[in-house]
């Protein structure tokens, strides 16, 4: 089982990026997806996850209506589209994938993850 994410970097304020999640090792249309980062010093924190069809997403607070999560599960692949990028979205950006229900938002909850890449936001 592996996710592999891509696309992090350094990018100004109000700027966008959009990272993707390669998934292998596993069917990924049976897994809810999920999107986490994390910034130095600080806990994992979940910011959106999207079903196993992709017909329903759920964002943080703090990202909702800036970014969006999308999947192609014949690609095997999730994307995170990051717009209005602020300075305090940086942090290193996690896939994740969980067996359970739809509603997870605990990292505990989740069976698989990415290593990360790294999102930088800064003029």
């Amino acid at each position: 089982v592996q996710l592999v994410e891509s696309g992090g970097g350094m990018v100004q304020p109000g700027g966008s990026l959009r990272l993707s999640c390669a998934a292998s090792g596993f069917t990924l249309s049976t897994y809810v997806m999920g999107w986490f980062r994390q910034a130095p010093g600080k806990e994992r924190e979940f910011v959106g996850r999207i079903s196993w069809s992709g017909d329903r997403t759920y964002y943080a607070d703090s990202v909702k209506g800036r970014f969006t999560i999308a999947r192609d599960n014949a690609k095997n692949t999730v994307w995170l589209q990051m717009n209005s990028l602020k300075p305090e979205d940086t942090a290193v950006y996690y896939c994740a994938a969980t067996s359970g229900t739809y509603y997870n938002t605990d990292p505990k909850n989740y069976d698989y993850w990415g290593q990360g890449t790294q999102v930088t936001v800064s003029s």
